[in-house]
């Protein structure tokens, strides 16, 4: 086969995988014989016909966080990102590996293949589920999810929990190294931040987690590890590689280190701050920039690492500080960071603030600051990421259950899972989880967000669910 063949088969098995997310998301949404279900169906049949005719046997198989078609490892553009996100981390929830065209096929292929998919995800095994529905057709098979790395001894939500400390940890210990004077060099960082990039590629809803459970004692440390884990989260719905991935956990990690010149009666102050002590507050970039151009190793990582450290409190359209003398662009990472640091800090308690804002309303915030003080492209994607009901969202369900947001849901932003811990008597349960797109037999919403709750207001702690 020759290279312009080669393009023009890899730019097919994108649309087909484009396809095949839009036909499934819309079949969240529409019965399977709806006009607007059997038009993207039709679509995507004519797609794997034109390919079958050439091939004679289609696999479209995830390996990772990569499809590959007949061992084709499918490339994809930006504009293709949101649909192949949906769909890989569909395929992982319901352990579906691959799918297999053995022939030619049609419409009832592929609706009894988007009946299987649906109704299996509320099955507590759900690959067998769609395993057994598509035994009934002769043209398509579906395989297992092959693990690229079988670790079942290690329970995912332990090992999400200690990187996490971790980086806690080691925050705390660079902090006091610098302040007592000593030189760091920053290598360790890449360590620490590359095992947090490898749980978001496998864990993202895990370590995410993580972010909401705030502890009020230890805030700067742990606001530094969250603004890492979101930045990187994002980065990875932007399609940054592993390499990038690492480098924005670093500089994000380091953004607010130049809050180790504030003194502490300031930093610690349980009042409101007089002009004078934001004066010094605002002082804390430049700090950083410096502290970072001191550590021990010179190179572009810390080039980059200062540049966010200086930028973060700049706004989108300069009118944050530092005051500049010229015009510039923030750099990609500053606007990244500055999302990040904006919602971590506004929903995490402070010595001045100890009653942390709601997730969903600090975005509504956020949202009005789109386009001046943050970038509205990158906050699209935040939003995405998560969610509008984020996780620790404390929510009132319209059957008058209490429940915690566990889970985001990215096709339908509204209908997250969660976590049960009042019942509709008002009794306190041990928390477990539904999905609010579950339906009665009626193809009504057995369950639905009412409002939100203050977690605050009824002692809730989060981190005994989240943990």
């Amino acid at each position: 086969m020759d290279n312009r063949e080669d393009a023009e088969r890899f730019k097919t098995a994108k649309d087909l995988v484009n396809q095949l997310s839009i036909v499934l998301r819309t079949s969240h949404i529409h019965d399977p014989n709806n006009v607007a279900v059997s038009s993207v169906i039709d679509k995507l049949v004519a797609m794997a016909n034109y390919l079958i005719s050439d091939e004679r046997i289609l696999c479209l198989e995830l390996r990772g966080e990569f499809f590959y078609l007949n061992d084709y490892r499918i490339r994809y553009s930006l504009e293709y990102l949101l649909n192949f996100d949906f769909l890989i981390r569909e395929f992982k929830k319901r352990e579906l590996g691959s799918i297999t065209f053995k022939d030619k096929i049609g419409p009832p292929d592929i609706k009894l293949f988007v009946k299987a998919f649906v109704s299996s995800a509320f099955s507590s095994a759900p690959y067998e589920a769609i395993e057994t529905r598509m035994s009934e057709s002769r043209n398509m098979a579906v395989g297992r999810l092959k693990k690229v790395v079988e670790d079942d001894a290690v329970e995912p939500r332990k090992m999400v929990k200690k990187t996490y400390f971790n980086a806690v940890s080691y925050t705390q210990g660079v902090i006091n190294k610098i302040k007592s004077g000593e030189k760091v060099s920053i290598r360790k960082a890449k360590r620490v931040v590359e095992t947090m990039v490898d749980h978001i590629l496998e864990e993202e809803q895990l370590l995410l987690g993580m972010t909401a459970i705030k502890d009020y004692d230890e805030y700067t440390y742990h606001h530094c590890v969250n603004v890492s884990i979101l930045s990187i989260a994002l980065g990875q719905r932007l399609g940054l590689n592993r390499k990038m991935l690492t480098e924005l956990g670093v500089v994000a990690l380091f953004h607010d280190i130049g809050k180790m010149e504030i003194p502490n009666e300031v930093l610690n102050k349980p009042t409101n701050f007089t002009d004078d002590e934001w004066g010094i507050i605002r002082r804390h970039p430049v700090w950083g920039l410096k502290a970072l151009l001191k550590l021990k190793k010179f190179d572009e990582l810390t080039i980059k690492s200062a540049i966010v450290a200086f930028e973060h409190h700049l706004n989108y359209d300069l009118s944050g500080y530092p005051k500049i003398a010229k015009a510039i662009e923030m750099d990609f990472f500053s606007r990244i960071v500055a999302l990040a640091d904006q919602y971590d800090a506004m929903t995490s308690s402070r010595v001045y603030s100890r009653v942390p804002m709601a997730p969903d309303k600090a975005l509504s915030i956020m949202m009005e600051r789109s386009g001046t003080q943050l970038d509205p492209l990158l906050f699209k994607f935040f939003i995405n990421m998560v969610g509008v009901y984020p996780i620790g969202t404390l929510v009132m369900l319209t059957t008058r259950e209490l429940g915690i947001v566990y889970e985001s849901n990215q096709v339908f932003a509204a209908r997250p899972r969660v976590m049960i811990i009042v019942d509709s008597s008002g009794n306190k349960i041990k928390g477990y989880v539904v999905d609010l797109t579950e339906k009665s037999e009626k193809d009504d919403f057995i369950r639905s967000i009412l409002k939100t709750m203050d977690p605050n207001k009824y002692k809730i702690n989060l981190a005994e669910y989240l943990l």
